[in-house]
């Protein structure tokens, strides 16, 4: 049945594509030739990969298709030769290239309308278009019965046999097949793919019973007498050969389709691995569906090609051009189908620091097909700089010795590994498991550039013999950051969560854009944040992240240097180095009050003391926050005594090695009630919130003088001043200024905010901002204390902050 009868046998596919057609005037001319548009343009011998080779088919084409008009000008319907003669003017009016595009294209269409109508009747339901197979898909021609079945697993692995025979038994269930688990599940794109190369071996399949039969009466006239039907005999066995040229071509472009099907599913995976760098989820396990279609498709080509040679032994002409042509195409392309089954399927650290050790390991995906496994190769690893790694796959460099001398950008130990196969699994691979990184050569740094900007990557290769010829595989890694010390950890992975988010499926190494939406970066954000920390972000959340990407002029992109070249405005750090600050804090220091709800995070102080405000609960109800002015902060907000909204200075890391974040909160008796992080729910009772956090406390004791150390135990407990505290300190003060707000006995350094002091923020003071807050709380008028002011008021002035020997001159009152 031809094409266009199929897609007639579907009202809907028909009017779908009679439109198409009809747009540029060729539906007649479809309708009128439709087998032969269809042969001539699917048993082509070339496709067409540039300019003059497109022009060159389609002027032919354009020459071919007048002639096949006016060859039915000789019948005798008066109608059909008017038709002819318009469809002649039509074709001369059209550009050669134009109409022969057209129609290819409009070929393509209606194989993915007729693949997708067969796939549905199979599993008993509709399927949604593919868009990334619109313009290249097989077509499907019928069942595959079970001799078809054992003809395929002669060549085939178990796991392909078990594959195509858990498929197979499915069609009469109407379900689809899970070749991986044996029952029937709803994925359907690389069943799909499976499918149609069920399909396609099919039609392969009667391709080749017509070369037996062809071979036969070969070798019958070969060795018969002279009779006088020879030429007849002759000249039917060229016209079977051509047909099965023909047929053969047309399954060549059906396997194209479904390789470049298959090829892009495999980068889908890649690019859901490089998501997987930023937390996104990710199903490694598909990969096994991936490399079952890898090989079907491998046992594809190798019966292609066996069937090309042996089509090539019946000699019936002196030349055979287009058949020596096609022999090159199916080896070509199983050289390629065998390149591009080798991946890295477990991905290096992307942020790598010298001299530590690091495992990665590649995986080729033809599992047992050629038999590589038997004689398995050894896979080298180098380190590439993006420059390297830029001419190596824009020049499409062979891999040899002499191409990768002086390629490597570093030193790397224990970097082969020899292939290993899995007989339980099908899986092919090497493991690195103990590689390091000992040395790194930089490139020379433009303008602002850093060493966390540069980009490199892992350079896996190997060499390996298939059918007598030898190939050479190479795989690239995901863009790593290499790093020396631990500070440079947090730009290095802006570098990398910037390039896993936005990188295209296919570029040149390692372009990225400079620009995304904030749609497109919320997303990127939400990923990184929630698999950090167990919890994602709110809708309020994220809407506080916008506010402080923004500059002056608001827009929907967010550029590169906002994300983390440019520091935020009125702030010394960058959006990147205040959001992984938060992202550490909370990770090593609150992840389980984090996940539990208990903090409201990211939110600013306004929006902060607005709810608290109105919060029905009133006095004793708090938040905490994120500190937007501190990295690394976070910070309690809570209703005091007067109704005043209170801000508590951060706290960071360093504070929180003393004494924890819920103990903090467990010794602060003026929080009572714990605003929700939830805007649907209500405030809980502060223990009842944080009750799981707190550690034990022992019960105190009398003071009692240790006999062996001659030291009386202490206790660490958080204190908050009251209105009428004055905040003075005795003894040694902590010096950490307005972070610091703990108690050693009866030390209690603290800060106050409330809405009739908005100059004041919740940033690490400096001393000199604690010790004015301590003067501003005794009053103007005290003598003593102006003497302290204009002390320190000097101080501040000639070099800033200032030492605990400047604290002692200042408030040592025996100089006043």
């Amino acid at each position: 049945m031809s094409l266009w009868k199929r897609i007639s046998s579907h009202g809907d596919c028909e009017q779908r594509m009679a439109a198409y057609y009809e747009e540029k005037g060729l539906l007649e001319l479809r309708l009128c030739l439709a087998p032969w548009i269809e042969d001539r343009i699917m048993s082509e011998q070339v496709t067409p990969n540039s300019t003059d080779q497109l022009e060159r088919v389609a002027l032919k084409f354009n020459e071919d298709l007048q002639q096949k008009l006016l060859s039915t000008r000789t019948a005798s319907d008066q109608a059909l030769k008017f038709r002819v003669v318009e469809l002649c003017a039509l074709i001369q009016r059209t550009s050669a290239v134009e109409l022969y595009t057209y129609l290819r294209s409009g070929l393509q269409k209606e194989l993915q309308l007729v693949t997708e109508k067969s796939v549905a009747a199979t599993t008993g339901q509709s399927m949604p278009l593919n868009p990334y197979s619109m313009n290249n898909t097989p077509m499907v021609t019928g069942y595959m019965d079970p001799s078809d079945l054992m003809a395929v697993s002669n060549n085939c692995n178990p796991a392909v046999v078990q594959g195509i025979g858990a498929i197979h038994n499915v069609q009469n269930a109407g379900g689809i097949a899970s070749p991986a688990l044996g029952m029937v599940t709803p994925k359907v794109e690389l069943y799909e793919v499976q499918h149609q190369i069920m399909q396609t071996l099919n039609e392969f399949g009667n391709c080749a019973n017509a070369l037996k039969l062809l071979a036969q009466n070969y070798s019958y006239m070969l060795n018969s007498t002279s009779s006088p039907n020879a030429e007849a005999a002759y000249r039917s066995l060229i016209d079977e050969k051509a047909a099965i040229v023909i047929t053969m071509r047309r399954s060549f472009m059906y396997y194209e389709s479904l390789n470049e099907m298959v090829i892009h599913e495999l980068k889908n995976w890649r690019h859901q691995q490089a998501q997987a760098g930023n937390g996104a989820p990710f199903n490694e396990g598909s990969l096994d569906d991936i490399q079952r279609c890898f090989e079907m498709l491998e046992t594809f080509i190798a019966h292609m090609l066996a069937a090309v040679k042996e089509l090539m032994r019946v000699r019936l002409v002196t030349e055979e051009p287009e058949l020596t042509h096609l022999l090159e195409q199916v080896q070509n392309a199983q050289k390629n189908l065998v390149c591009s089954a080798f991946i890295v399927d477990k991905q290096p650290p992307q942020v790598m620091k010298t001299n530590t050790r690091f495992a990665a390991s590649v995986r080729w995906l033809i599992g047992s097909q050629l038999g590589i496994h038997n004689n398995p190769p050894t896979v080298e690893c180098i380190i590439m700089s993006e420059i390297q790694s830029q001419r190596f796959v824009t020049r499409n460099t062979q891999v040899d010795n002499s191409s990768l001398s002086g390629q490597s950008s570093g030193e790397i130990l224990n970097a082969s590994s020899t292939m290993e196969y899995q007989q339980s699994n099908h899986v092919f691979s090497a493991s690195f498991r103990n590689m390091q990184l000992k040395k790194i050569k930089r490139a020379e740094k433009k303008g602002t550039e850093s060493v966390m900007d540069e980009k490199f990557a892992l350079f896996f290769y190997t060499t390996t013999t298939v059918n007598d010829f030898q190939i050479r595989v190479w795989t690239l890694s995901l863009p790593v950051v290499v790093i020396v010390h631990g500070n440079q950890e947090p730009q290095s992975w802006a570098t990398i969560t910037w390039d896993n988010a936005f990188a295209e499926i296919v570029r040149d190494p390692f372009m990225i854009t400079d620009r995304v939406t904030w749609a497109q970066l919320s997303v990127a954000l939400n990923i990184k944040f929630g698999s950090c920390t167990g919890r994602s972000l709110t809708i309020d959340n994220l809407d506080f992240l916008y506010e402080k990407l923004q500059r002056e002029e608001r827009s929907e992109y967010i550029t590169w240097n906002q994300f983390c070249k440019e520091p935020m405005p009125e702030r010394a750090f960058t959006f990147w180095e205040w959001f992984f600050a938060i992202m550490k804090l909370t990770k090593d220091h609150m992840l389980g009050m984090w996940k539990a709800g208990c903090i409201m995070g990211f939110i600013n102080k306004a929006k902060a003391q607005d709810d608290l405000l109105r919060s029905v609960y009133g006095i004793g109800t708090f938040l905490l926050r994120f500190s937007d002015s501190e990295l690394g902060g976070v910070t309690i907000a809570y209703v005091n005594e007067n109704g005043l909204v209170t801000m508590l200075a951060p706290w960071t890391a360093r504070d929180f090695q003393v004494l924890n974040l819920a103990d903090r909160i467990r010794d602060l008796d003026v929080l009572c009630w714990l605003h929700p992080s939830d805007r649907n729910a209500s405030p809980v009772k502060r223990d009842v919130a944080f009750g799981e956090f707190y550690s034990k406390r022992q019960e105190p004791e009398p003071l009692v003088l240790d006999p062996v150390t001659g030291y009386v135990k202490s206790t660490l407990h958080v204190h908050v001043c009251s209105n009428g505290d004055n905040g003075s300190t005795s003894g040694t003060p902590q010096h950490h200024g307005a972070q610091e707000s703990m108690q050693l006995g009866n030390i209690s350094p603290s800060t106050f905010y409330s809405p009739a002091r908005p100059e004041e923020s919740d940033s690490d003071a400096s001393d000199a901002e604690v010790l004015e807050r301590i003067v501003n709380c005794a009053g103007p008028n005290d003598p003593v204390i102006n003497e302290i002011s204009n002390a320190l008021m000097k101080v501040t002035y000639s070099h800033g902050d200032f030492g605990m020997a400047d604290f002692d001159t200042i408030t040592n009152f025996d100089n006043y």
